[in-house]
């Protein structure tokens, strides 16, 4: 079942090509936007646990800012090393809201 819970107001989330990090009930988490679009992720890296929320968006992926491993924001698969992952979670808009279902 979902829980939806508010991340941060719409004027909050990051600007075209930024992201951010945020918590909600102890769930850190990357917001992104990619091209208008948001997305959250896990915001910890799993390579040596960056934090992804102080990275950079690059195409559709969230780079992290330690040693550049790249999440797709849409998939949470990383470009490289193969089958490395984030948690991608389901995120919308309601109001002057951004949601995400952290289940």
């Amino acid at each position: 079942m979902a829980q939806w819970v508010r991340l941060c107001g719409l004027t909050e989330a990051p600007p075209v090509g930024g992201v951010m990090e945020a918590e909600v009930d102890g769930v850190q988490v990357c917001l992104a936007n990619v091209n208008g679009v948001l997305s959250a992720l896990d915001n910890i890296c799993p390579h040596r646990q960056g934090p992804l929320g102080q990275g950079w968006v690059e195409g559709e992926a969230v780079v992290c800012p330690w040693h550049s491993w790249a999440f797709n924001v849409k998939t949470g698969l990383a470009e490289y090393p193969a089958h490395e992952r984030v948690d991608v979670f389901p995120l919308r808009v309601e109001g002057q809201d951004v949601l995400v279902d952290i289940e």
